[in-house]
């Protein structure tokens, strides 16, 4: 992916934003119907579903906003900061992800996941901090990726997509396979 110009993400977005957690002590918040992503579950993956549910009133009594399918999501904080995923789904996020709702007209926002997954240890190197190490939402604007024609991306992301496809369906064979053991 080297051979090609550079562009700052903040130029082949929509919209960047982060979201946010509802109250945890108001139970009334939590356990509704709309998925909403805890930056331990971005591992360089496809985000189908979450672990926790927030209801319509922890979504409206809190920063948390929607962002749509196919949204690239960058976790800015701790352990996770600097890795990847791409909502498959529409979902919520706390404030500790950077949601990257990408302009399908200028980039492919598969090959986007994948020119941030092959730079994760620099963009990673950058967080910075005390006992917790942060990336912060400046950061991931002005992060700069290889931009090569969008014909082009869409080659690169489809080899690639197509073999985290086999992947993936060899962890659920081999689930399958356990839970008959």
């Amino acid at each position: 992916m080297g051979k090609y110009d550079k562009i700052e993400i903040q130029h082949i977005c929509l919209n960047i934003c982060s979201g946010g957690t509802p109250k945890s002590t108001v139970t009334e918040y939590y356990g509704g119907n709309i998925p909403w992503l805890n930056t331990k579950e971005i591992n360089f993956c496809r985000i189908y579903e979450t672990e926790r549910t927030i209801t319509d009133e922890g979504l409206n009594n809190s920063s948390a906003k929607w962002v749509p399918a196919n949204t690239v999501i960058v976790a800015m904080y701790g352990a996770t900061a600097g890795k990847t995923a791409i909502a498959k789904i529409p979902l919520t996020t706390n404030q500790a992800c950077c949601n990257l709702n990408i302009d399908s007209a200028i980039a492919d926002y598969r090959f986007v996941y994948y020119a941030l997954y092959n730079n994760y240890a620099y963009l990673a190197s950058l967080a910075n901090g005390g006992a917790q190490q942060n990336l912060n939402a400046q950061q991931i604007k002005e992060f700069e990726i290889p931009f090569p024609p969008l014909k082009e991306q869409k080659r690169i992301a489809d080899i690639l997509s197509s073999l985290d496809d086999k992947i993936e369906l060899n962890r659920r064979i081999n689930g399958n396979l356990n839970i008959a053991a």
